[in-house]
C-alpha cells in the first residue's frame, strides 16, 4: 500500500511541476531559515550548560541605589566571597574572578628574554577549579593558585608558548607585575561561556586584604550545597550587608548605616544562576557582551512564522486545486477507496514534498551559512544539524511539517462526494474560499510586521550614531596601553602633537563608550548625604580634544596646580545640589593616594555639558572627572584627533614614535566612532537578520500569490476571453484580476499595523533614549507590501488579459 502511495505521489508531483516548484521552493527556503535559526537558538542557549554543577552556581550581583537612582553591577565588594561563605551555611564553596584592566585588554610577558602579549587573562582564587570543574592536562587543580604569584594555563595557551615542552615550573614576568610560576595546564575552556580566559592568575590570599564591603571589585559565584534554595540564600544577604558593611559606611562616610539607608542609598544583593546570565544578565561590569532573551525568542518567532508561510502555500494551493482533483476523488471513492485512504494518499504527497524541501533546505543552509555567520557574528558549523543524533529529528521535522501542510487540504480533498463531483456538480464551498483568504491575509500580516521591524530598528541604530552625544566621535584615534609609557607619557603626547594632521593630544583613564569608569562619591562640604556616580581621570587636553561644551568655569589647564581640581557634569551638579559651584569645595571619602586615609577635599573649577559616556541604553548619570596631576601624569589611554584625510598615515607615524619608548610593546589603536557602534552590536544584529527575513517572508507569500493567482487565472479563462469580446482593455483586465488580492495585502496591513506599534514600542523601552515611532513607518510598510503583491499579481494578469480571445473561448 506504501508503495502505491509513493509511486502515485510521485507522479502527481512530476504531473504538475508548478505547482510543485513552487511549494518545493517555498517549503526549502522556509526550512533553511529555520534551520539557521535553529542554528542560531541553538548556540545561544548552550551557554554555561557544559559546567559541572551549573544548576548549584548562582553569581552573586548587587544593585547599588542611590537618592533617586539605582544602577545593578555585576562585580561586587571582593570581601562578601569569605563573609558570605562564614554566615550562610547553604554556601558550599565561593569563588572570585579579577579582570585585567578592561577585560580583553592584551598582558604582556616576558617569557626567555622576549616580550609576549597575550589577551584573556584572568585573576583568580585558589577555589575556582572547586567551583568551575575543568579537567587538567598537568599539575592538581585543588593545588595549582594556593599560593601568590602562581598561573594557570590552558592547553591551547602552553602549546603556543612551549610547543610540546613541560612548562610547569617555568616562571613567566608580567611586564610592570610580578613574576609568575607555572603550575598547571587545564584542558581549554569551552567559547560558549559568559566568561573565557587563557590562563588564570592567583589572587591574593583573602585573609591578608584589608576588608572591602561597599566598593566594587570582583565577579562572585557561588556553589550551593545541593537541593538549596537560591531564595533561601538570597533572604540572609541583608543580615550579612548589616553586619559587615555598617561599619565601613560609617567610617566611610561618616554617617550610621540607618540614615545611609534613610537617604535612599543601600546595597541589594541578589543571586543570578549561571546558566541564565548570558541571555538575561545585562549589568555595569559584564565580562563581556552577552547576547539578549528576547532575541532568541523573536527570532524563533519569526522561524516559526517563516515556516508556517511556506506551509500556508501548500495549503492554499492544494485547496484552490481541489476543484481539478475532485474527479479523482469521485472515480476513486466509486473503486472503493475509503476517506482514509485517500487522506493518507494526500499526505503522502505533503510528505514527500517536505522531505524534498529539507534535502533542498539543508543544501542552502550549507550555501549560506558563512554569509548568515557574517551577519549573525558567530561561528556557526554545519556539523551541528547534519550529525547522526540530529537526523531523526530533522525528519521528524520534515514529515512534520509535510502533515501540517496537506492535513486540511487531505481532509477536504477526501470528503468530496463522489456522485456529486462526478455529476460535476462540485463547487469549491465559502468556507475554503474564506480560508485561503484568511491564510494570504495572515502571510502578509507576518510580512508587514517584518517589515516595520526592519524600519525601526534600523531608524533607531541610525539615531543612535547620529544623537549628539556632547562630544565628537569623529576622526579620534585611541591609543591603547598607553600606562605602559609611565613616565614617558608625556614626551610621548608632545611628540605626537607635532605630526602633520594632528589638531590634538589627550590621556584619560577611561573614554566614551568604555566600562572602566570607576566609582566615585562626593558631598557639599559640611553636609554627610553623599552622591555616587562615576568617575574618570583626564589631563588638560583631553576635553578639548573630545570637543565638550564647558557651561562654566574652565578645563584643567597646566597654568594651575589641578591636582585636586574637580569638574563636575550637569547631572553631578544637581544630585550633589550645588547652586554657583565654581570655587565650590566638595568632599569625597574616596582616598586615591593613601588607601583608608581621610576624606579628600577638590574644588570645583568647572562645569561640563553633559555627555554621554555609556551607551543610551542608560541615563547619563553623574560624572566627577579628576586631573592626571594626582596619578603622576599617567594616562591609561590617548585620544588623538587627527584631520579626516590622516588617520591611517598619523597611525604608522605614531607606531614609530612608539617603538622607540617601548620597542618590545606592540602598538595598539582604535577608532573611537568605531568603537562607539560596537556598543550595539546585538541591535545591528538584529536589524540585518530582520531585514533578511523580512525579504525571506515576503519572497514565501509572494510565491504562494503567485500560485494563486496562476489557478484563479487559469479558473476564470472563459470570462477574460468574453470580456475582451465585449471591448474590456488590458488595463482594466489587469485591474479587475488584481483587486482581490489586494484587498487581502490591505486587510493584512491593517491587522499587522497595531501588532508591529506594539511590539517596536516594548523593543524601544530598553533604550534610554530612542525616537518615537512615525506614521510614515507603516506607510513605507504597507506601499512596500502592496507593491511586492501587485508586482507578483500582475505578471499574471497582464498576461491573461494580453492572450488571444479566441484561445481563451477555445481552451473551454
Amino acid at each position: 500500500m506504501l508503495h502505491n502511495y509513493l509511486k502515485i505521489a510521485l507522479r502527481n508531483l512530476a504531473k504538475h511541476k508548478a505547482n510543485t516548484a513552487i511549494n518545493m521552493v517555498g517549503l526549502a527556503i522556509g526550512m533553511a531559515c529555520c534551520l539557521l535559526i535553529v542554528l542560531y537558538v541553538t548556540d545561544e542557549l548552550s551557554y554555561d550548560r557544559h559546567w559541572a554543577n551549573g544548576d548549584r552556581i548562582y553569581r552573586m550581583a548587587l544593585e547599588r541605589r542611590y537618592p533617586g537612582r539605582s544602577t545593578k553591577y555585576a562585580i561586587i565588594p571582593q570581601s562578601y566571597a569569605q563573609s558570605v561563605k562564614k554566615e550562610i551555611p547553604e554556601i558550599e564553596q565561593t569563588t572570585r574572578i579579577f579582570t585585567f584592566g578592561n577585560n580583553n585588554d592584551p598582558v604582556l610577558l616576558k617569557l626567555d628574554g622576549r616580550t609576549i602579549e597575550e589577551r584573556g587573562a584572568l585573576g583568580v582564587d585558589s577555589t575556582f577549579f572547586q567551583v568551575f570543574q575543568m579537567p587538567f592536562i598537568r599539575g592538581q587543580a585543588n593545588k595549582a593558585l594556593t599560593r601568590p604569584n602562581t598561573v594557570v594555563l590552558t592547553q591551547r595557551t602552553a602549546t603556543r608558548l612551549f610547543g610540546t615542552a613541560n612548562p610547569i615550573g617555568k616562571i613567566l614576568e608580567i611586564v610592570q607585575g610580578p613574576k609568575l610560576e607555572i603550575t598547571g595546564i587545564c584542558a581549554d575552556p569551552v567559547q560558549n561561556a559568559h566568561f573565557t580566559f587563557n590562563f588564570l592568575v592567583s589572587a591574593r590570599a583573602q585573609e591578608a586584604e584589608q576588608p572591602n564591603h561597599i566598593s566594587f571589585a570582583a565577579h562572585t559565584y557561588l556553589l550551593l550545597k545541593p537541593n538549596t534554595s537560591p531564595e533561601t540564600v538570597e533572604s540572609k544577604l541583608p543580615a550579612v550587608v548589616e553586619k559587615y558593611a555598617a561599619g565601613e559606611v560609617e567610617r566611610t562616610f561618616g554617617v550610621s548605616f540607618r540614615d545611609y539607608l534613610k537617604a535612599g542609598n543601600g546595597y541589594f544583593y541578589f543571586l543570578q544562576p549561571l546558566r541564565s546570565i548570558h541571555l538575561d544578565s545585562h549589568l555595569e561590569a559584564e565580562h563581556q557582551p552577552n547576547g539578549s532573551r528576547s532575541l532568541v525568542s523573536i527570532f524563533s518567532i519569526i522561524a516559526a512564522f517563516v515556516l508556517l508561510i511556506a506551509c500556508i502555500n501548500f495549503m492554499n494551493l492544494a485547496t484552490a486545486r481541489s476543484s481539478e482533483r475532485a474527479r479523482e476523488v469521485g472515480i476513486r471513492k466509486s473503486l472503493g477507496s475509503t476517506t482514509g485512504q485517500l487522506a493518507a494518499q494526500f499526505l503522502t504527497e505533503s510528505v514527500l514534498l517536505s522531505l524534498f524541501s529539507l534535502v533542498i533546505g539543508v543544501l542552502l543552509v550549507a550555501i549560506l551559512l558563512s554569509p548568515f555567520n557574517t551577519l549573525a557574528g558567530k561561528s556557526l558549523t554545519l556539523f551541528t544539524l547534519v550529525r547522526w543524533e540530529t537526523l531523526p529529528l530533522l525528519l521528524g521535522g520534515a514529515v512534520a511539517v509535510g502533515l501540517l501542510a496537506g492535513s486540511y487540504p487531505a481532509g477536504v480533498l477526501s470528503a468530496f462526494e463522489p456522485i456529486k463531483v462526478l455529476k460535476g456538480k462540485f463547487s469549491s464551498t465559502r468556507q475554503g474560499h474564506f480560508l485561503r483568504n484568511g491564510l494570504v491575509v495572515f502571510q502578509f500580516a507576518v510580512s508587514v510586521l517584518l517589515i516595520v521591524s526592519t524600519i525601526v530598528v534600523y531608524n533607531q541604530l541610525d539615531f543612535i550614531q547620529q544623537k549628539e552625544l556632547g562630544f565628537s566621535k569623529e576622526s579620534v584615534i585611541k591609543v591603547k596601553g598607553a600606562g605602559f609609557l609611565d613616565k614617558n607619557t608625556e614626551s610621548f603626547k608632545q611628540e605626537v602633537a607635532k605630526l602633520a594632521g594632528v589638531t590634538s593630544v589627550g590621556g584619560t583613564s577611561s573614554a566614551p563608550g568604555e566600562e572602566n569608569f570607576f566609582g566615585i562619591s562626593f558631598r557639599k562640604n559640611g553636609e554627610k548625604e553623599t552622591v555616587t556616580g562615576k568617575g574618570c581621570v583626564v589631563d588638560d587636553q583631553y576635553l578639548q580634544t573630545l570637543r565638550m561644551t564647558m557651561l562654566a568655569g574652565r578645563p584643567f589647564n597646566r597654568q594651575f596646580d589641578d591636582s585636586l581640581s574637580v569638574i563636575l557634569n550637569e547631572e553631578a551638579v544637581r544630585q550633589v545640589g550645588l547652586t554657583d559651584p565654581i570655587g565650590k569645595q566638595i568632599i569625597s571619602p574616596d582616598n586615591f593616594v593613601k588607601r583608608d586615609g581621610p576624606p579628600v577635599t577638590y574644588t570645583v573649577v568647572g562645569i561640563v555639558r553633559n555627555f554621554h559616556f555609556g551607551s543610551l541604553h542608560q541615563h547619563i548619570s553623574p560624572l566627577f572627572i579628576l586631573n592626571n596631576r594626582l596619578f603622576r601624569r599617567v594616562d591609561n589611554e590617548l585620544a588623538v584627533r587627527v584631520q579626516a584625510d590622516a588617520n591611517s598615515s598619523v597611525a604608522g607615524q605614531m607606531e614609530r614614535i612608539w617603538k622607540r619608548y617601548l620597542p618590545d610593546q606592540p602598538f595598539h589603536y582604535s577608532y573611537l566612532d568605531a568603537d562607539w557602534g560596537a556598543l550595539y552590536q546585538s541591535e545591528q544584529v538584529a536589524q540585518r537578520l530582520f531585514g533578511v527575513f523580512a525579504m525571506l517572508a515576503i519572497f514565501i507569500a509572494c510565491m504562494g500569490l503567485l500560485g494563486l493567482a496562476m489557478y484563479v487565472i487559469r479558473l476564470r479563462t472563459k470570462e477574460i476571453g468574453v470580456r475582451k469580446v465585449l471591448g474590456a482593455s488590458t488595463p482594466g483586465l489587469v485591474a479587475l484580476l488584481s483587486k482581490d488580492f489586494l484587498k487581502l495585502v490591505l486587510i493584512a496591513i491593517v491587522i499587522a499595523t497595531p501588532i508591529a506599534w506594539y511590539v517596536m514600542d516594548r523593543w524601544l523601552q530598553d533604550f534610554a533614549y530612542h525616537i518615537d515611532i512615525e506614521w510614515w513607518v507603516f506607510v513605507v510598510a504597507g506601499l512596500l507590501a502592496v507593491g511586492i503583491a501587485l508586482l507578483t499579481v500582475s505578471f499574471q494578469s497582464i498576461r491573461a488579459a494580453l492572450m488571444n480571445p479566441v484561445k481563451s473561448l477555445r481552451s473551454e
